[in-house]
């Protein structure tokens, strides 16, 4: 009955347009047709808790029962997550306010609520002299980069700023981020963030479930969602140890990025293990949300968190490996 309702939920949510692109070069590919793969697409969403669009993303139509098993879907992580992150908990990470009054030591660039620049326009003013020249207005509950924008600071000043927060619904103001010079170099169009995944476990250590670099291709986001890339880093050296992978199946792998012509793999990601214990140590903070994907920037200061993720993505979290990664979580339930 669960996955009846997963099913649901996946077809009111679906990107047509995707999974029409996904099903045809998914037939054509594995040579299938296009009936049979979604038959057993559909399946899969019950046999192995998955969506149907990640039977595409995970290349279902390539593996074998024993290859499906190792992946871990969207059913599956919605599961995972609600013990590991009890609804009344995870709070602190789902409202980027609270996240940033509980974690604001970890903090590089400055944040503010609009209720704090109302009460306090010092508050306003110290932002709005920040040294990008630039401001980002946010949704505390936002997710994947949606509701944000960014703008330049000669177009507000302390009495006015108020008021377009409020016209355009922003509840939250940032300092523009100046990432890391290696990191401009490696993609300039957007601010690149690292995810590293912590885990619990049951003595309250912490255990990294893996580390990746976001890349943005000509995007002004980071996000695999809105079309970037990511990969996998070696949590002992920080370096990129393979490809540049999407999310969009269409799409091939890059060993160098399409536009700096950078190289992506040997990559060194700056203050790697400064990040490492920063991490760690924030993962201790409050244990009773066990399981957190944390968004960090890094800059010429050191890194700093953006956000954590009680509902961190399996997507950043696998496709980067290129493997299913479920065996990592089963020993913590």
């Amino acid at each position: 009955m669960k996955r009846i309702l997963y099913l649901g939920y996946y077809l009111k949510n679906m990107d047509w347009k995707k999974f029409q692109l996904f099903l045809n070069y998914a037939s054509k590919k594995a040579n299938k047709s296009k009936l049979t793969l979604l038959s057993d697409a559909l399946y899969s969403v019950f046999k192995y808790n998955i969506s149907l669009l990640e039977y595409f993303q995970f290349r279902f139509f390539e593996k074998n029962c024993t290859e499906r098993e190792l992946w871990a879907g969207t059913g599956y992580m919605f599961e995972y997550q609600l013990i590991m992150n009890p609804k009344g908990e995870r709070i602190i990470l789902d409202d980027k306010r609270k996240f940033y009054k509980e974690y604001h030591k970890y903090f590089v660039h400055q944040v503010a609520s609009l209720e704090e620049m109302k009460n306090n326009p010092e508050v306003t003013q110290q932002l709005l002299n920040n040294p990008s020249g630039k401001i980002v207005f946010k949704v505390s509950d936002g997710k994947c980069g949606i509701a944000v924008q960014v703008a330049n600071v000669k177009d507000f000043d302390v009495k006015s700023i108020a008021p377009f927060m409020e016209k355009n619904q922003f509840d939250m103001m940032e300092e523009f981020i100046v990432q890391h010079p290696e990191l401009n170099k490696l993609s300039p169009s957007g601010v690149n963030t690292v995810r590293i995944f912590t885990q619990l476990d049951k003595n309250n250590e912490v255990v990294l479930l893996g580390c990746r670099q976001r890349i943005s291709v000509n995007s002004p986001v980071d996000n695999m969602a809105a079309g970037n890339m990511a990969a996998v880093i070696d949590e002992h050296t920080g370096k990129i140890i393979d490809t540049g992978v999407y999310s969009d199946i269409t799409k091939k792998d890059e060993i160098i990025h399409p536009i700096s012509d950078v190289s992506i793999i040997g990559f060194q990601v700056p203050f790697w293990n400064e990040a490492i214990i920063m991490v760690k140590e924030a993962a201790k903070l409050h244990p009773q949300n066990r399981s957190i994907g944390w968004d960090i920037v890094i800059t010429e200061n050191g890194p700093g968190f953006i956000e954590g993720n009680h509902d961190w993505c399996k997507l950043l979290w696998q496709l980067p490996a290129k493997k299913g990664l479920k065996s990592l979580l089963k020993p913590h339930l």
